[in-house]
C-alpha cells in the first residue's frame, strides 16, 4: 500500500518502522518543523525526521498541514492512505481526503474514551484500570472518526505516563498493521463510537501540573506518575520550584496541613500531608539540579521535618 505517514514524536515511531517492515511503500512523512531545544536551543529534529531520515524517506515540514501549494505536493505522491499518529496538528476535510482510502489515525485511548492531546497522561491521572490503542477512521471532529481496530492492556498500580507512553506506541505499531491486513483482505469492520459516552484528554502544559496538596493521597499519587516525566508535577519550597516523582502511599494519616514534610529521612525519603492521608515521595527534581532520591535531597540539606510545600 503507498502511505504517507504523519508524525512527530516518539510515539509514532514504531509505527513507523512496522511499516517500512511490512513492505509498505512510505512516500513521505510529514512532521513538524524542527524546534529549539536543550539549553543551547539549537534546532533539534523530531523523532519522526530523524527516522525517515535513516530511511531515506522524504520529509515534508509545513509549518501547519494546509494551502494550496502543500496540498497539490501531497497530491502529487498519489497516496493510498494517510496513517497519522501524533503528528500535533488538526488536519482539514480537503488534506484529509487527499488519499484515495482516506485517512487513519494511531490513537492511544480506547475511543470514545480520552478523546484529545493527552490520553496517555489522563488514564493515569483519572485512576482508569485499562489503557489501550484505537485505529480510527479521521473525521473534521476530533478523534470521532468510526473505530476500525482497538487493542486493550491492564495498568499496573504503579506505572507512569512515560511507561504506558512507551508500551502504547508499540501496541500502536502492532494494532495498525492488523487494520492494514484487514483493510487490504477488505475485512475490515467500521464501527461508530458511542459519542455519548466521550470524555477528553486536553492538554497538560508545566503550569497545569503543579500540585495541589489538599486532593487526597490517592489522588495526588495518580497526578504525579500522570505527569511523569512531563510536564513533571511540582510543587513550591522556600519559593523555589522543586518537580516530585516515585509518589507512594502506605495508608497512614495527619493532622498536619496539607504539603507538610512529616518526615525528612536520608533513608526512606520524605513523606507529605495531604488533604487525606499522607504520601512518600521517592524522588525529586529541584530547580537547576538533576533527578535525585528524595533521601539524597534530604542529606543534602534540600528539606526537613517541618518544611512545608506549597
Amino acid at each position: 500500500m503507498r502511505i504517507l505517514f504523519w508524525g512527530t514524536p516518539e510515539f509514532a515511531v514504531p509505527s513507523l518502522r512496522a511499516l517500512q517492515e511490512e513492505g509498505h511503500a512510505v512516500l513521505a512523512v510529514v512532521t513538524q518543523p524542527d524546534r529549539p531545544a536543550g539549553r543551547g536551543q539549537f534546532l533539534r529534529p523530531s523523532p519522526v525526521k530523524q527516522e525517515a531520515e535513516r530511511e531515506g524517506i522524504p520529509v515534508l515540514q509545513p509549518e501547519l498541514p494546509r494551502g494550496e501549494e502543500f496540498i497539490s505536493e501531497i497530491r502529487e505522491l498519489e497516496p493510498d492512505l494517510s496513517v497519522v499518529a501524533a503528528y500535533g496538528h488538526i488536519l482539514g476535510d480537503e488534506v484529509l481526503a487527499v488519499p484515495r482510502l482516506g485517512s487513519i489515525n494511531v490513537h492511544a485511548s480506547l475511543l470514545p474514551e480520552l478523546r484529545g492531546a493527552a490520553p496517555v497522561n489522563w488514564a493515569i491521572i483519572r485512576g482508569h484500570t485499562h489503557s489501550g490503542v484505537t485505529i480510527m477512521r479521521m473525521v473534521r471532529e476530533l478523534d470521532a472518526g468510526p473505530i476500525l481496530y482497538r487493542v486493550a492492556t491492564p495498568l499496573p498500580d504503579d506505572i507512569t505516563a512515560g511507561e504506558l507512553y512507551e508500551m502504547l506506541s508499540e501496541m500502536g505499531a502492532i494494532g495498525l498493521i492488523e487494520a492494514l491486513a484487514q483493510m487490504e483482505a477488505d475485512a475490515i469492520t467500521e464501527a461508530e463510537q458511542a459519542h455519548d459516552r466521550a470524555t477528553y484528554a486536553p492538554k497538560l502544559g508545566r503550569a497545569d501540573a503543579r500540585i495541589d496538596w489538599t486532593l487526597d493521597a490517592v489522588s495526588l499519587d495518580r497526578w504525579i506518575r500522570g505527569c511523569d516525566p512531563w510536564p513533571a508535577a511540582w510543587s513550591q519550597l522556600d519559593g523555589v520550584p522543586v518537580q516530585v516523582f516515585a509518589p507512594r502511599t502506605d495508608g497512614s494519616v495527619s493532622e498536619q496541613p496539607p504539603g507538610t514534610v512529616l518526615e525528612a529521612d536520608p533513608r526512606r525519603g520524605i513523606r507529605v500531608a495531604t488533604g487525606d492521608g499522607t504520601l512518600w515521595v521517592g524522588e525529586v527534581k529541584p530547580a537547576g539540579r538533576g533527578r535525585m532520591t528524595s533521601g539524597a535531597w534530604v542529606a543534602g540539606r534540600g528539606t526537613q521535618e517541618g518544611d512545608r510545600f506549597q
